[in-house]
């Protein structure tokens, strides 16, 4: 018989979802680090804007193309991307938060059964 089919049915659960949430964790961490590049990006773009007068020409682009576009309307449009990249961050850090949590408990949860499984295996083999 194998370790995992010695395992208690709700031991084999605990594990199972203890692996669960690292994917999960993994994916936030993955999620995250996108968007604060994301945000780095609109950062950057903001500081190059504002290093260029009125009078330069400003493109951006647009599929295959580059698009002429009025300073103002990109620096909004990088000022809402980098806000809603912070925003992102901050829920995506809060997820991480509760899947972390939910990791040490869960950890928690399964050393102890290990520990109480040892130690009934322990008294058992004494008793013979």
């Amino acid at each position: 018989m194998s370790e995992a089919e010695q395992l208690p049915p709700w031991l084999r659960e605990q594990l199972a979802r203890f692996e669960q949430i690292q994917q999960n964790l993994q994916a936030v961490l993955v999620q995250k680090q996108q968007v604060e590049l994301e945000q780095a990006e609109a950062e950057k773009a903001l500081e190059e804007l504002n290093k260029n007068t009125n009078s330069d020409q400003i493109f951006k682009f647009a599929g295959n193309l580059l698009i002429k576009v009025p300073k103002d309307a990109i620096v909004k449009e990088m000022a809402e991307k980098k806000e809603l990249a912070g925003t992102r961050s901050l829920v995506l850090a809060k997820q991480e938060a509760r899947f972390r949590a939910s990791l040490k408990e869960i950890q928690v949860k399964i050393d102890d059964s290990m520990k109480g499984g040892r130690a009934r295996a322990a008294a058992a083999a004494e008793e013979e």
